[in-house]
Protein backbone atom coordinates (compact mmCIF):
# COMPACT_ATOMS: atom_id res chain seq x y z
CA UNK A 1 0.00 0.00 0.00
CA UNK A 2 1.16 3.91 -0.58
CA UNK A 3 2.28 5.57 2.23
CA UNK A 4 3.54 8.28 0.47
CA UNK A 5 1.64 11.76 1.11
CA UNK A 6 -0.79 12.16 -1.22
CA UNK A 7 -2.87 15.07 -2.91
CA UNK A 8 -6.35 15.68 -3.99
CA UNK A 9 -6.67 15.02 -8.31
CA UNK A 10 -10.21 13.99 -9.81
CA UNK A 11 -11.52 13.05 -6.84
CA UNK A 12 -9.36 10.99 -5.04
CA UNK A 13 -5.97 11.05 -2.92
CA UNK A 14 -3.35 9.92 -5.09
CA UNK A 15 0.55 9.54 -4.74
CA UNK A 16 3.22 11.78 -6.40
CA UNK A 17 3.99 10.82 -9.97
CA UNK A 18 6.65 8.40 -9.85
CA UNK A 19 9.30 7.84 -12.74
CA UNK A 20 8.55 5.59 -15.43
CA UNK A 21 11.40 3.68 -14.43
CA UNK A 22 9.99 2.93 -11.08
CA UNK A 23 6.34 3.01 -11.87
CA UNK A 24 4.42 -0.67 -11.02
CA UNK A 25 2.78 -1.51 -13.82
CA UNK A 26 0.69 -4.29 -12.45
CA UNK A 27 -2.11 -3.10 -9.92
CA UNK A 28 -3.24 -5.99 -7.02
CA UNK A 29 -7.36 -6.13 -7.29
CA UNK A 30 -9.62 -8.31 -5.23
CA UNK A 31 -12.73 -9.27 -7.11
CA UNK A 32 -15.70 -10.12 -5.36
CA UNK A 33 -18.24 -10.81 -8.23
CA UNK A 34 -20.87 -11.62 -5.95
CA UNK A 35 -24.68 -12.49 -6.83
CA UNK A 36 -27.36 -12.22 -9.21
CA UNK A 37 -25.63 -10.32 -12.05
CA UNK A 38 -23.08 -8.91 -10.01
CA UNK A 39 -20.14 -11.40 -12.19
CA UNK A 40 -21.77 -10.64 -15.15
CA UNK A 41 -21.09 -6.72 -14.72
CA UNK A 42 -17.25 -6.93 -13.34
CA UNK A 43 -16.68 -9.73 -16.73
CA UNK A 44 -17.27 -6.92 -18.68
CA UNK A 45 -15.71 -4.03 -16.56
CA UNK A 46 -12.16 -5.96 -16.58
CA UNK A 47 -12.41 -6.41 -20.15
CA UNK A 48 -12.87 -2.54 -20.41
CA UNK A 49 -9.75 -2.07 -18.37
CA UNK A 50 -8.09 -4.77 -20.18
CA UNK A 51 -8.52 -3.30 -23.36
CA UNK A 52 -7.46 0.03 -21.77
CA UNK A 53 -3.86 -1.35 -21.52
CA UNK A 54 -4.05 -1.78 -17.65
CA UNK A 55 -2.32 -4.89 -16.09
CA UNK A 56 -3.97 -5.89 -13.46
CA UNK A 57 -3.80 -8.93 -10.95
CA UNK A 58 -6.96 -10.48 -9.30
CA UNK A 59 -7.67 -12.54 -6.55
CA UNK A 60 -11.22 -13.82 -6.80
CA UNK A 61 -13.41 -14.11 -3.69
CA UNK A 62 -16.44 -15.97 -3.69
CA UNK A 63 -18.52 -14.12 -0.75
CA UNK A 64 -22.17 -12.97 -1.16
CA UNK A 65 -25.71 -14.38 -0.59
CA UNK A 66 -24.79 -17.87 -2.28
CA UNK A 67 -21.89 -18.02 -0.32
CA UNK A 68 -23.84 -17.77 3.17
CA UNK A 69 -26.61 -19.67 1.42
CA UNK A 70 -23.62 -22.45 1.59
CA UNK A 71 -21.84 -22.65 4.32
CA UNK A 72 -22.95 -19.63 6.52
CA UNK A 73 -19.96 -17.79 5.40
CA UNK A 74 -20.09 -13.91 5.18
CA UNK A 75 -16.76 -11.84 5.67
CA UNK A 76 -14.00 -14.02 7.64
CA UNK A 77 -11.71 -11.61 9.50
CA UNK A 78 -8.53 -13.73 7.79
CA UNK A 79 -9.88 -12.39 4.59
CA UNK A 80 -10.36 -9.18 5.93
CA UNK A 81 -6.74 -9.45 6.65
CA UNK A 82 -5.97 -10.33 3.20
CA UNK A 83 -6.99 -7.23 1.73
CA UNK A 84 -4.68 -5.06 3.57
CA UNK A 85 -2.17 -6.14 1.25
CA UNK A 86 -4.35 -5.14 -2.17
CA UNK A 87 -4.41 -2.04 -4.13
CA UNK A 88 -7.95 -2.11 -4.46
CA UNK A 89 -11.07 -4.51 -4.07
CA UNK A 90 -14.04 -4.33 -7.09
CA UNK A 91 -17.49 -5.88 -6.39
CA UNK A 92 -20.26 -6.44 -8.75
CA UNK A 93 -23.18 -6.69 -6.33
CA UNK A 94 -24.25 -9.51 -3.19
CA UNK A 95 -27.50 -10.44 -1.65
CA UNK A 96 -30.26 -13.07 -2.56
CA UNK A 97 -33.72 -13.53 -2.25
CA UNK A 98 -32.91 -16.45 0.16
CA UNK A 99 -30.90 -14.36 2.90
CA UNK A 100 -32.57 -12.66 5.62
CA UNK A 101 -32.52 -8.62 5.27
CA UNK A 102 -29.63 -7.50 6.98
CA UNK A 103 -27.31 -10.42 6.82
CA UNK A 104 -25.08 -9.65 3.82
CA UNK A 105 -25.38 -5.40 4.32
CA UNK A 106 -23.76 -5.54 7.74
CA UNK A 107 -22.09 -8.24 7.85
CA UNK A 108 -20.20 -8.19 4.48
CA UNK A 109 -20.86 -4.67 3.38
CA UNK A 110 -20.87 -2.43 6.60
CA UNK A 111 -18.11 -4.70 7.79
CA UNK A 112 -15.70 -3.88 5.22
CA UNK A 113 -16.17 -0.38 5.46
CA UNK A 114 -15.95 -0.24 9.27
CA UNK A 115 -12.57 -2.57 9.24
CA UNK A 116 -11.16 -0.64 6.13
CA UNK A 117 -12.20 2.48 7.08
CA UNK A 118 -13.70 3.46 4.24
CA UNK A 119 -15.03 6.91 5.36
CA UNK A 120 -15.88 8.69 1.86
CA UNK A 121 -18.62 7.54 -0.44
CA UNK A 122 -17.98 9.31 -3.54
CA UNK A 123 -21.16 9.09 -6.05
CA UNK A 124 -20.96 11.08 -9.46
CA UNK A 125 -23.78 12.14 -11.37
CA UNK A 126 -22.91 13.36 -14.59
CA UNK A 127 -25.78 13.28 -17.59
CA UNK A 128 -24.64 15.72 -20.11
CA UNK A 129 -28.24 15.96 -22.05
CA UNK A 130 -29.36 17.73 -19.02
CA UNK A 131 -26.14 19.74 -18.00
CA UNK A 132 -26.00 17.93 -14.65
CA UNK A 133 -22.41 16.96 -13.25
CA UNK A 134 -22.19 16.50 -9.51
CA UNK A 135 -20.82 15.13 -6.58
CA UNK A 136 -22.01 13.25 -3.45
CA UNK A 137 -19.61 12.62 -0.53
CA UNK A 138 -21.52 10.45 2.44
CA UNK A 139 -19.89 10.02 5.23
CA UNK A 140 -19.43 6.28 5.18
CA UNK A 141 -18.70 4.85 8.73
CA UNK A 142 -20.74 7.14 11.43
CA UNK A 143 -24.87 8.28 11.71
CA UNK A 144 -28.01 5.24 12.15
CA UNK A 145 -25.14 2.70 10.38
CA UNK A 146 -22.77 2.10 13.27
CA UNK A 147 -25.33 -0.29 15.02
CA UNK A 148 -25.98 1.97 18.00
CA UNK A 149 -29.46 0.55 19.44
CA UNK A 150 -31.59 -2.44 20.40
CA UNK A 151 -34.44 -4.18 21.18
CA UNK A 152 -36.58 -4.03 24.39
CA UNK A 153 -39.29 -6.26 25.53
CA UNK A 154 -39.24 -7.82 22.07
CA UNK A 155 -42.16 -9.98 20.18
CA UNK A 156 -44.62 -8.43 23.25
CA UNK A 157 -47.21 -5.78 22.77
CA UNK A 158 -45.15 -3.35 24.72
CA UNK A 159 -41.87 -3.74 22.04
CA UNK A 160 -39.38 -0.89 21.98
CA UNK A 161 -36.72 -0.50 19.17
CA UNK A 162 -34.05 2.12 19.08
CA UNK A 163 -31.71 3.14 16.61
CA UNK A 164 -29.09 5.69 17.04
CA UNK A 165 -27.26 8.02 14.98
CA UNK A 166 -23.38 8.10 16.02
CA UNK A 167 -21.54 11.28 14.86
CA UNK A 168 -18.22 12.02 16.32
CA UNK A 169 -16.38 15.38 15.62
CA UNK A 170 -13.49 13.28 14.11
CA UNK A 171 -15.46 11.47 11.65
CA UNK A 172 -17.26 14.58 10.49
CA UNK A 173 -14.69 16.54 10.09
CA UNK A 174 -12.82 14.71 7.84
CA UNK A 175 -15.68 14.00 5.51
CA UNK A 176 -16.55 17.74 5.58
CA UNK A 177 -12.76 18.56 4.91
CA UNK A 178 -12.75 15.97 2.20
CA UNK A 179 -15.58 17.51 0.52
CA UNK A 180 -14.21 21.23 0.60
CA UNK A 181 -10.48 19.38 -1.49
CA UNK A 182 -12.89 18.21 -3.47
CA UNK A 183 -14.65 20.96 -4.21
CA UNK A 184 -11.44 23.32 -4.88
CA UNK A 185 -10.80 20.79 -7.97
CA UNK A 186 -14.19 21.34 -9.37
CA UNK A 187 -16.34 24.66 -9.51
CA UNK A 188 -15.54 25.77 -5.60
CA UNK A 189 -19.35 25.26 -4.69
CA UNK A 190 -20.04 22.68 -1.60
CA UNK A 191 -23.30 22.46 -0.09
CA UNK A 192 -24.20 20.61 3.38
CA UNK A 193 -27.17 18.29 3.29
CA UNK A 194 -28.89 17.48 6.91
CA UNK A 195 -32.00 18.45 8.96
CA UNK A 196 -30.94 20.78 11.57
CA UNK A 197 -34.62 21.94 12.84
CA UNK A 198 -35.20 18.37 14.06
CA UNK A 199 -31.89 16.66 14.71
CA UNK A 200 -30.32 19.23 16.86
CA UNK A 201 -27.65 17.32 18.31
CA UNK A 202 -26.00 15.06 15.14
CA UNK A 203 -27.12 18.48 13.14
CA UNK A 204 -25.24 20.58 15.13
CA UNK A 205 -22.16 19.00 14.93
CA UNK A 206 -22.53 18.99 11.59
CA UNK A 207 -23.09 22.59 10.99
CA UNK A 208 -20.86 23.78 13.43
CA UNK A 209 -17.85 21.48 11.88
CA UNK A 210 -18.96 22.35 8.43
CA UNK A 211 -18.57 25.89 9.05
CA UNK A 212 -15.34 25.73 10.82
CA UNK A 213 -13.63 24.15 8.24
CA UNK A 214 -14.94 26.39 5.66
CA UNK A 215 -13.17 29.36 7.24
CA UNK A 216 -10.18 27.42 5.96
CA UNK A 217 -11.70 27.41 2.79
CA UNK A 218 -12.40 31.06 1.07
CA UNK A 219 -12.81 30.34 -2.49
CA UNK A 220 -15.31 27.77 -2.05
CA UNK A 221 -18.94 29.31 -1.96
CA UNK A 222 -21.07 27.15 0.47
CA UNK A 223 -24.84 26.50 0.96
CA UNK A 224 -26.70 24.76 3.09
CA UNK A 225 -30.02 21.94 2.24
CA UNK A 226 -32.69 20.31 4.93
CA UNK A 227 -32.74 17.22 3.16
CA UNK A 228 -36.42 17.25 2.06
CA UNK A 229 -35.92 20.50 0.04
CA UNK A 230 -32.59 18.75 -1.35
CA UNK A 231 -35.31 16.26 -2.43
CA UNK A 232 -37.09 18.66 -4.74
CA UNK A 233 -33.85 20.26 -5.81
CA UNK A 234 -32.67 17.08 -7.23
CA UNK A 235 -35.66 16.40 -9.23
CA UNK A 236 -36.27 20.09 -10.08
CA UNK A 237 -33.07 22.04 -10.54
CA UNK A 238 -29.55 19.62 -10.13
CA UNK A 239 -27.78 21.75 -12.06
CA UNK A 240 -27.10 24.05 -8.98
CA UNK A 241 -24.79 21.35 -7.13
CA UNK A 242 -21.29 20.80 -7.60
CA UNK A 243 -20.28 18.84 -4.28
CA UNK A 244 -22.25 17.45 -1.27
CA UNK A 245 -21.86 16.77 1.70
CA UNK A 246 -24.11 14.72 4.31
CA UNK A 247 -24.40 11.81 6.35
CA UNK A 248 -24.53 8.26 5.62
CA UNK A 249 -28.39 7.93 6.26
CA UNK A 250 -29.13 11.07 4.09
CA UNK A 251 -26.24 10.00 1.34
CA UNK A 252 -27.90 6.75 1.18
CA UNK A 253 -31.20 8.02 -0.09
CA UNK A 254 -30.09 11.41 -2.00
CA UNK A 255 -27.60 9.10 -3.93
CA UNK A 256 -30.05 6.62 -5.50
CA UNK A 257 -32.46 9.57 -6.22
CA UNK A 258 -29.19 11.32 -7.91
CA UNK A 259 -29.13 7.99 -10.39
CA UNK A 260 -32.73 8.51 -11.12
CA UNK A 261 -32.62 12.03 -12.09
CA UNK A 262 -28.99 11.12 -14.39
CA UNK A 263 -29.42 8.35 -16.45
CA UNK A 264 -31.10 5.75 -14.23
CA UNK A 265 -29.43 3.16 -11.74
CA UNK A 266 -27.40 1.34 -14.87
CA UNK A 267 -25.01 4.04 -14.39
CA UNK A 268 -24.63 4.36 -11.12
CA UNK A 269 -21.07 3.83 -10.32
CA UNK A 270 -19.47 4.50 -6.41
CA UNK A 271 -16.31 4.63 -4.56
CA UNK A 272 -16.06 3.34 -1.36
CA UNK A 273 -13.03 4.89 -0.12
CA UNK A 274 -10.24 5.17 1.90
CA UNK A 275 -8.31 8.31 0.84
CA UNK A 276 -5.48 7.76 3.80
CA UNK A 277 -4.64 4.67 1.86
CA UNK A 278 -4.66 2.77 5.49
CA UNK A 279 -6.45 0.20 3.56
CA UNK A 280 -7.23 -0.96 0.24
CA UNK A 281 -10.77 1.14 -0.94
CA UNK A 282 -13.83 -0.43 -3.08
CA UNK A 283 -15.27 -0.15 -5.80
CA UNK A 284 -19.14 -1.18 -7.00
CA UNK A 285 -22.19 -0.41 -9.29
CA UNK A 286 -25.17 0.24 -6.97
CA UNK A 287 -27.80 -0.97 -8.88
CA UNK A 288 -28.24 -4.52 -6.45
CA UNK A 289 -27.54 -8.08 -7.86
CA UNK A 290 -31.05 -7.84 -9.60
CA UNK A 291 -31.77 -11.60 -9.29
CA UNK A 292 -34.82 -11.57 -11.45
CA UNK A 293 -32.57 -10.58 -15.06
CA UNK A 294 -29.61 -12.62 -13.80
CA UNK A 295 -28.10 -15.18 -16.07
CA UNK A 296 -30.29 -13.46 -19.50
CA UNK A 297 -26.94 -11.32 -20.63
CA UNK A 298 -29.75 -8.15 -20.44
CA UNK A 299 -28.07 -6.02 -17.31
CA UNK A 300 -26.26 -2.84 -18.29
CA UNK A 301 -22.89 -3.02 -16.65
CA UNK A 302 -22.22 0.31 -17.68
CA UNK A 303 -22.30 1.63 -13.98
CA UNK A 304 -19.46 -1.80 -13.32
CA UNK A 305 -17.69 -0.18 -15.49
CA UNK A 306 -17.53 3.55 -14.46
CA UNK A 307 -16.66 1.98 -11.09
CA UNK A 308 -14.03 0.59 -12.86
CA UNK A 309 -13.05 3.94 -13.95
CA UNK A 310 -13.47 5.47 -10.55
CA UNK A 311 -11.22 2.83 -9.27
CA UNK A 312 -8.29 3.35 -12.50
CA UNK A 313 -8.49 7.13 -11.45
CA UNK A 314 -8.12 5.71 -7.89
CA UNK A 315 -4.76 4.12 -8.80
CA UNK A 316 -2.71 6.99 -10.68
CA UNK A 317 -4.29 5.93 -14.32
CA UNK A 318 -6.19 8.50 -14.88
CA UNK A 319 -5.78 8.28 -18.72
CA UNK A 320 -7.51 5.03 -19.22
CA UNK A 321 -9.82 6.25 -16.66
CA UNK A 322 -10.85 9.34 -19.01
CA UNK A 323 -10.84 7.03 -21.94
CA UNK A 324 -13.45 4.75 -20.21
CA UNK A 325 -15.57 7.30 -19.08
CA UNK A 326 -16.24 9.26 -22.63
CA UNK A 327 -16.42 5.83 -23.90
CA UNK A 328 -19.68 4.93 -21.76
CA UNK A 329 -20.80 8.33 -22.83
CA UNK A 330 -20.55 7.77 -26.69
CA UNK A 331 -23.64 7.16 -28.40
CA UNK A 332 -21.90 3.80 -30.39
CA UNK A 333 -22.22 2.18 -27.00
CA UNK A 334 -25.79 2.26 -26.59
CA UNK A 335 -26.85 -1.05 -27.52
CA UNK A 336 -28.47 -4.08 -26.16
CA UNK A 337 -26.97 -6.94 -24.11
CA UNK A 338 -24.39 -7.64 -21.10
CA UNK A 339 -21.59 -8.18 -23.58
CA UNK A 340 -22.46 -6.10 -26.40
CA UNK A 341 -22.42 -3.29 -24.49
CA UNK A 342 -18.91 -4.43 -22.95
CA UNK A 343 -17.32 -5.15 -26.24
CA UNK A 344 -18.72 -1.50 -27.46
CA UNK A 345 -17.08 0.22 -25.00
CA UNK A 346 -13.76 -2.17 -24.73
CA UNK A 347 -13.40 -1.43 -28.73
CA UNK A 348 -13.28 2.59 -27.69
CA UNK A 349 -10.87 2.70 -25.22
CA UNK A 350 -8.25 0.29 -26.87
Amino acid sequence: MCAQPSTLVGGFFVPPPISQETRVLTHRIGIIGGDGIGPEVIAEGLKVIDAAGVSLETVDYDLGGSRYGRDGTVLPDEVLEEWRDLDALYLGAVGTPEVPPGVIERGLLLKMRFALDLYVNLRPFVYPADDIDFRVVRENTEGTYAGEGGFMRRGTPFEIATQGSVNTRHGVERAVRYSFELAMTRRKHLTLVHKTNVLTFAGDLWERTFNEVAAEYPEVETAYNHVDAACIYFVQSPQQYDVIVTDNLFGDILTDLGGAVSGGIGLASSANLNPDRTGPSMFEPVHGSAPDIAGQGIANPKAAILSGAMMLDFLGESDAAARVEAACADPSTEVEGTKAIGDAVAALVA
